[in-house]
């Protein structure tokens, strides 16, 4: 189980190599999508290099276990939240378990109903298991629709696979730049609220390249296939060719009354591995999505290119510079950097920083890093990609002013309070590459403190680096311009002619 997740964290599946390699080609190489795709190719390479996160979100470990006849689930139950336990000491899951009510995180991804394993018998002799490590970023891009139904942009839909497209539309459209596209969808057709999103998810075991046996679903899952890609929505939401890589839909009766379409959005990080295991032995008999062979390097060159145009950043900011950047300017971040997220926006709200740190001019990243202690007591960060940003919206202008803040680094954009906050106060939003782990971990040189590690818990800790050559794209500038208010809607009126 260890080799399992370690395996599922930092390497990705031959399929899903494929469909990342083809998207790398569709993009001009220059353009931001090209950046964001050069990027991508060379984190998985260092992902694999490093035995490392791909992405530092790890998600919720989800099992899907088929066993034979007389298999101890209560055994196996037992040795994957040892696994769990071992992964996330070395760094290979970030502890992700947090208490609902309380807040507090677990420190080793065991919780109630965490990790996620589901059994199912059939009559074969091995053990299969699959794992999918899905993070919390496009989990969050689910979405179930109850049809009949008024979809935005497209109009109503019924009870048929003309309404199903509507939604599946819909569902591709809404995640922008927010769930790290190019993605994936998982679809379920039919059963209740919770087997429809069950149903869903399964369908993300399915090979990229394979063919639905219904010959109506495969031909929506390429129906959707084509047009998600005309969007316009592109890699990270920056605009581009490819918005989605995959689509396999299943279906399930359900009662009368009842008509859900579910679907299970997954970033590019499609991090989904299966093995056969020897009941007898417990030794690893085959493993699923691997072939002979597969792209083993994405990368064509050492790092992502460069322009020699990029403004170089370094706090403190003053107000002249920021207001000078421009939506589309790459920078590069130099110098002081520290993680703010969830907690730490909802804490600093009613609080103050602790006694002597200041960030006046400074740059926060919406990250929760994969950390690890070292033996003389000083910290290694071993995965730092951006989280995604739009949920620190209700906050982000209020706490922009308060802390004196100059650049917001994230993913996925914010929304029309953060814009005004930027332009009244002189403030961008920086978007980094989201999923880019390792290449971002690289960047950080040292980690210089931290705050509120024992309340919050090692993601949602208030981290004090120092970055070196740190690349991130201006997509929201202190002049009330954003790029993702353009790209999501110039992709809603290319959704509407598709529909």
């Amino acid at each position: 189980m260890l080799s399992l997740i370690t395996e599922t964290s930092a390497n990705l599946p031959s399929d899903v190599r494929t469909a990342i390699q083809k998207a790398i080609g569709a993009e001009a190489e220059g353009s931001r999508a090209g950046l964001s795709m050069s990027t991508i190719a060379l984190n998985i390479d260092m992902a694999v290099d490093r035995v490392a996160p791909v992405c530092q979100d790890t998600g919720m470990p989800t099992f899907f276990i088929h066993s034979p006849r007389g298999a101890d689930q209560l055994f196996m139950q037992q040795e994957i939240m040892e696994a769990v336990v071992e992964a996330t000491r070395t760094g290979k899951l970030r502890p992700n378990a947090v208490d609902s009510i309380s807040g507090k995180n677990s420190g080793n991804n065991l919780g109630c109903h965490v990790p996620v394993i589901h059994f199912e018998p059939w009559d074969k002799d091995d053990i299969e298991v699959r794992l999918i490590l899905k993070g919390g970023g496009c989990e969050n891009k689910n979405i179930q629709y109850s049809l009949p139904a008024e979809i935005p942009g497209l109009g109503r839909a019924a009870r048929d696979i003309d309404g199903v497209r509507k939604c599946l539309l819909h569902a591709v459209w809404q995640a922008q730049g927010q769930g790290c596209s190019p993605g994936f969808i998982g679809v379920g057709v039919g059963g209740d609220r919770t087997s429809g999103y069950e149903l869903a998810k399964k369908q993300l075991f399915r090979r990229v390249d394979d063919t639905n046996p219904d010959a109506d679903l495969q031909g929506l899952e390429e129906d959707i296939l084509s047009s998600a890609n005309t969007f316009g929505i592109g890699p990270m939401g920056f605009g581009g060719k490819t918005t989605l890589l995959g689509c396999k839909i299943g279906k399930a009766h359900r009662v009368p009354a009842s008509f859900f379409v579910s679907v299970a959005y997954n970033c590019w990080a499609y991090r989904r591995l299966g093995i056969l295991v020897d009941p007898e032995t417990g030794a690893i008999n085959s493993w699923q999505f691997r072939d002979n062979d597969e792209i083993k390097q994405m990368a064509e060159g050492e790092g992502i290119p460069l322009t020699g145009r990029e403004v170089v950043l370094e706090a403190p900011l003053s107000d002249e510079v920021v207001r000078s950047l421009k939506v589309g300017d790459v920078v590069m971040v130099k110098g002081a950097m520290h993680t703010g997220r969830d907690a730490f926006h909802h804490y600093i709200m009613h609080h103050d920083l602790p006694e002597g740190v200041s960030v006046e001019g400074g740059v926060l990243y919406h990250c929760g890093p994969v950390v690890l202690k070292n033996s003389d007591g000083s910290y290694r960060v071993t995965a730092a990609g951006p989280t995604t940003s739009i949920r620190e919206e209700p906050y982000q202008a209020d706490v922009i002013e308060k802390l004196g803040l100059r650049a917001i680094i994230g993913k996925g954009g914010m929304g029309p309070k953060t814009l005004a906050g930027l332009q009244e106060h002189g403030a961008v939003y920086l978007n980094a590459i989201g999923g880019a782990a390792q290449y971002y971990a690289a960047c950080i040189k040292k980690v210089t403190g931290v705050d509120f590690l024992e309340e919050m818990g090692v993601p949602e800790a208030m981290w004090h680096f120092d970055v070196e050559a740190f690349p991130a794209i201006v997509t929201m500038d202190a002049n009330g311009n954003s790029l993702h208010r353009e790209i999501e809607a110039d992709s809603a009126h290319a959704m509407e002619s598709r529909g």
